[in-house]
């Protein structure tokens, strides 16, 4: 495992001056991070304020910082009566929104929060790629990763408590690469306070640092100890004990074992991954890193789990530069890995080329469906005529009003009001209702009378107090 470079001549590759290597190990790591923290920020401010909503979850995230904010716990009313969102996926790192929430308390403040940890996530990575690849390609390898279809389509719907297991990821892999094994360990542990499945991820890299460097063998095997003991410490004693219904709440979306080679869009996302990672990272280790978190996606039965349209490739972006570079070699040693050789030749520049190209390539394929693009497009900032109506019929329900609100407005009604879902199990009669009847969760299919659907649901007296652009509010007398 340890190369031995006087057991064979060393292929020399041409090298790049010296400043032109450290000019770019400067600038480009933080010109990409400023980007990309710009447009996918951007891109979160277009969707807020034309009223985009993906689905309930940046209201459910916000509803958490809040209460995080107050130093209360993550009680979710938007999830039912007295839900605790710990038990439903095990996230403690989120206390860290709370001062997000201090100083920008808006659903707003999530979204450019994640974009800031995207950002963050490329500096490590494309350093260590210039520095592997070479300023060109390195630079390249950067942007391919930081605007990356993963990432992309995170950013697309909204915020999710993935967003601080990128850089962490980022972290722990660059410092694996550049031999600092510790520093890998101590950036991947608190990967297991993200969500509950990442332990596996976690276990998983202790197992591949044990192996790689024989004199961190105990550490790596301790990580691994760690990442498994939280997974099921969380999974099955955390979660079900703070879920309401005393279960783990997933456990119902998993289908048999044979199913996880079926439907083809599985291999599609597959395919996707392996040309992020330049398909020459199928041969680096790090690659088993992603086994995790497809097991449990392809063995789901919801099927925009398989897909590459949702937030669930965002942890995998980092794995899949990471084994490009560690499959691509260092220029300055010749050495790269295959399989468990940490000794292999390095590819042919061509061949460093091309699967530099095929992780740009990957993304560019998509084209037009490309989310970042809604930024550059003049039509997506004119502002909806829907936003005059949408802020009056908020501005109706009082401060403080325990809200029932549909999906469109419900991460911009959280600030000011107790929310729940209109269509959520709460047993509370809501002061005032906040319907949209363009909402998707309606099916096209709205009540004729928001009111007396209101009075029919809740069984209590409600009267109309504002009415316009689709919106419909009622309130209490």
């Amino acid at each position: 495992m340890t190369p031995d470079a006087t057991a064979r001549p060393v292929r020399r590759t041409r090298a790049v001056p010296a400043p032109a290597v450290e000019i770019a190990r400067r600038v480009v790591p933080p010109l990409l991070a400023v980007l990309a923290t710009a447009a996918y920020g951007l891109l979160g401010t277009q969707q807020f304020r034309n009223l985009v909503a993906r689905s309930w979850d940046l209201g459910i995230f916000t509803q958490l910082a809040r209460a995080y904010g107050e130093f209360r716990a993550p009680i979710v009313p938007i999830k039912g009566d007295e839900v605790n969102l710990l038990g439903d996926h095990f996230h403690p790192i989120l206390a860290l929104l709370a001062p997000v929430w201090w100083v920008w308390p808006s659903g707003e403040a999530l979204l450019w929060t994640q974009a800031l940890l995207f950002g963050i996530s490329a500096i490590p990575l494309t350093r260590l790629a210039i520095d592997r690849l070479g300023p060109a390609l390195g630079s390249l390898a950067g942007a391919a990763y930081v605007f990356s279809f993963g990432l992309q389509a995170a950013a697309s719907v909204q915020f999710h408590e993935i967003a601080f297991a990128v850089p962490l990821l980022a972290l722990s892999l660059t410092a694996l690469l550049r031999e600092r094994p510790l520093a890998a360990i101590l950036w991947a542990a608190p990967l297991v306070l993200v969500k509950e499945d990442l332990g596996l991820t976690v276990a998983l890299l202790g197992g591949l640092i044990a192996l790689r460097h024989r004199s961190h063998r105990l550490e790596g095997l301790g990580l691994a100890g760690w990442g498994a003991g939280w997974f099921v410490l969380s999974t099955f004693v955390i979660l079900p004990l703070l879920n309401t219904a005393g279960q783990y709440d997933y456990t119902d979306n998993l289908g048999s074992p044979l199913e996880v080679f079926w439907p083809p869009v599985k291999w599609l996302t597959v395919l996707m991954l392996l040309l992020a990672a330049g398909l020459i990272g199928g041969r680096s280790p790090l690659i088993a890193l992603m086994l995790p978190t497809l097991a449990w996606r392809f063995t789901g039965t919801v099927d925009f789990y398989w897909d590459w349209y949702w937030h669930y490739n965002a942890v995998l972006m980092p794995i899949a530069l990471a084994a490009m570079l560690d499959a691509l070699g260092d220029r300055r040693t010749a050495h790269a890995a295959a399989w468990l050789r940490l000794d292999a030749p390095i590819p042919a520049r061509r061949i460093r080329v091309t699967a530099v190209a095929a992780s740009a390539v990957v993304t560019l394929m998509l084209a037009g469906a490309m989310p970042l693009l809604d930024i550059v497009r003049p039509d997506q900032w004119e502002r909806t005529w829907r936003a005059e109506p949408a802020a009056a019929a908020l501005e109706a329900v009082p401060d403080g009003s325990v809200l029932s609100v549909d999906i469109t407005l419900m991460a911009q009604a959280v600030p000011d009001h107790d929310v729940q879902w209109i269509h959520g199990p709460n047993t509370r009669a809501p002061d005032c209702v906040l319907s949209d009847q363009y909402a998707f969760s309606w099916a096209n299919r709205p009540p004729a009378d928001i009111t007396v659907w209101a009075q029919q649901t809740w069984g209590a007296s409600y009267e109309t107090v504002y009415e316009n652009g689709g919106f419909t509010v009622a309130c209490r007398p």
